[in-house]
């Protein structure tokens, strides 16, 4: 499995429905998932979700962001051609009054060499 290794200027946003669905992917998402825009709309984010992900650390990241909190973290994603990328993901609930619907708003960048050996670490002990 090849590791893609994010540039210290790679910023990679997307944004979803309440329900987890793809609504918006900036350029670096699609350039480092290895899907065109096209291809991510309308999916569930899951899509880059890689299997070394706890469940865990998912249901941390739901919890919150349903309760109106920002979540931050580290995730492992899959790409497209099955490799994978680490990133430092911060995840914003939004709220549009005027039309009545939650999204979230996640941004990523690339995290340090120890930090991703933490995270292993941690999500080695999580199911």
């Amino acid at each position: 499995m090849k590791e893609y290794r994010l540039k210290s200027d790679d910023f990679l946003v997307s944004q979803t429905d309440e329900k987890g669905k793809i609504i918006f992917a900036n350029d670096d998402f699609c350039k480092i998932a290895g899907y065109t825009l096209e291809e991510l709309v309308g999916k569930p984010h899951n899509v880059v979700r890689h299997p070394d992900m706890p469940r865990a650390a998912f249901k941390d990241l739901w919890s919150t962001v349903q309760r109106g909190e920002v979540w931050s973290g580290y995730v492992k994603n899959k790409t497209k051609d099955g490799g994978y990328y680490w990133v430092f993901a911060t995840v914003y609930p939004m709220h549009d009054r005027a039309t009545n619907t939650k999204t979230y708003l996640s941004c990523r960048r690339r995290p340090s060499d120890q930090e991703i050996r933490d995270a292993e670490a941690l999500y080695k002990t999580l199911s």
